[in-house]
Parts: structure tokens; C-alpha cells; sequence
């Protein structure tokens, strides 16, 4: 079985890195006994990561992922796992968005939360996470996860009031999926039972593994009780929060 090591990484990263600008994200997966362990992904994802940064990206934050049971059931796998986040993927409430731009969009409704001057948690709101679902492998696997960055293609973040709210970091809510008035899922606002700060400190001691940290101002999205679901053209996306609708997007026709 063809194991890549550490050694292979930066050629594996820019094939990586060509597959997901061309919108057909962890083609490498795909190939005959290409195999993959979790710490050489989380080095690939960082590969990538550099050298989208060296092409005048930046990082914005963090994803915790799989890490309720939504996920967990559809991947039949655990983690918690990281991903990273980058400002040029960030869309606004509202926004219009582009399945030409996925390969498999789907969304999910997840809490977010915002990193405060002093490393604490500042704010708490809830977001649109938008996906490439789809895995190459016979069999999901953590490492292919980790390798294409969580299977993250970006957020749609609430309005701008509710990025400084500190009202449910320490609330419990319930957080829904609708999508063009139906609910799909529906579930508890965090998927762990001491709330945000129990993704903050798997993601600070994950993190102090590869000498960085969460840094005041970035967001991170710390998990969600509910799944994935595929959107198709013209959908309309509403993240519920006890009962309030607080972000949506539409889903345009796709790009020529």
C-alpha cells in the first residue's frame, strides 16, 4: 500500500492544491493503495495551507469537526478533527452562493465563536458551513477528512451584531436547518456538554502540537449536533435559532 511520508508532502500539496482550485478536491484518494495516516494529513492540510498563504491568502481561524453525532453517524468515524479557515471563502448573510465553485456542495448549521484579546471566547453566533461532500476513498477515513481540510469550501456569517454577541456562550439553544421552509435537522446549540470551551481547549492542545495557537479575532467553528446536506440550485438556506431565523444564503445557478 503506497503510504506517503513527510518527504512527499509539499509535491502531494500542490496536487492538492490544483485538484481543489479546480473544483474536484482529494483526487490523490482516489488512487490505487494510496493510503494515509492522521498525522502525515494534518501535515498535507498544512502544506496546503502554506502554500495558499504564500499565494496572498490568509487564515481567518479553525473548524473542530466531527465531533457530534450527526457527523459521526454519515462518516462513521470520530474526531474531534481541525480544519482551517480562510478569509477569501467568507461570505456574507444573505449571499448569494455559487455551486459551480463545490464539487457536491452541502451546507450545515453549526455555532461559531470569536477569539477575544485575551484568548477567551468574545462572542458565540451561529453560521452556514459550506462543504466539497465528497470522499474518493473505498472507506471515509479520518486522514482523507484531515487531508482536504475538513471537506470546509467556506462559512456565511450572521450579520455583523451578532459576530459581538455574547449571549449564547454560556446559553443553551436549540440550532435548525431549513432549507426552502422544510427542517431538515434540528439539535442542541453545541455538541458538547461543557459548550464552546470544550472545542477551544481540544483545539488549543491540538494546536500547541504544531507550535501555533488560536489567535484574538479569529473565529472558530466549534462543532455541531446535526449533519451535512446537499443543496441544489435555487435552495434556500436558513440556520434557525430557537426559532429565529439568523442566517441564510441561496444557492444561485451555477456558473458557466
Amino acid at each position: 500500500m503506497m503510504t506517503p511520508s513527510i518527504h512527499d508532502i509539499p509535491e502531494l500539496a500542490i496536487r492538492q492544491l490544483q485538484d481543489y482550485r479546480n473544483v474536484n478536491p482529494g483526487t490523490c484518494f482516489a488512487d490505487p493503495d494510496f493510503s494515509l495516516d492522521v498525522e502525515t494529513a494534518y501535515h498535507l492540510q498544512d502544506a496546503v495551507t502554506a502554500l495558499r498563504l504564500s499565494d496572498g491568502e490568509s487564515v481567518i481561524g479553525y473548524k473542530v469537526g466531527c465531533t457530534g453525532p450527526g457527523t459521526t453517524a454519515q462518516f462513521g468515524m470520530n474526531g474531534p478533527i481541525r480544519g482551517t479557515l480562510f478569509a477569501d471563502e467568507v461570505r456574507q448573510n444573505g449571499a448569494a452562493v455559487d455551486p459551480g465553485q463545490f464539487c457536491q456542495l452541502a451546507v450545515e448549521a453549526e455555532m461559531a465563536i470569536k477569539i477575544g484579546p485575551d484568548g477567551t471566547i468574545a462572542a458565540a453566533f451561529p453560521i452556514i458551513e459550506l462543504h466539497n461532500f465528497v470522499f474518493r476513498a473505498e472507506k471515509k477515513t479520518l486522514a482523507e477528512l484531515i487531508g482536504n481540510n475538513g471537506i470546509n469550501a467556506g462559512i456565511v456569517l450572521p450579520d455583523p451584531e451578532w459576530q459581538r454577541s455574547t449571549s449564547f456562550i454560556s446559553q443553551a439553544g436549540e440550532l435548525a436547518l431549513h432549507v426552502n421552509d422544510v427542517e431538515l435537522d434540528c439539535g442542541k446549540l453545541w455538541p458538547k456538554a461543557d459548550g464552546p470551551e470544550a472545542s477551544l481547549n481540544w483545539l488549543r492542545n491540538h494546536l500547541d502540537g504544531f507550535d501555533r495557537s488560536p489567535e484574538p479575532g479569529q473565529i472558530i467553528l466549534a462543532g455541531t449536533n446535526l449533519g451535512l446536506y446537499p443543496v441544489q440550485p435555487r435552495d434556500r438556506v436558513v440556520v434557525v435559532l430557537d426559532g429565529q431565523p439568523e442566517v441564510r444564503c441561496t444557492i444561485g445557478p451555477s456558473s458557466p
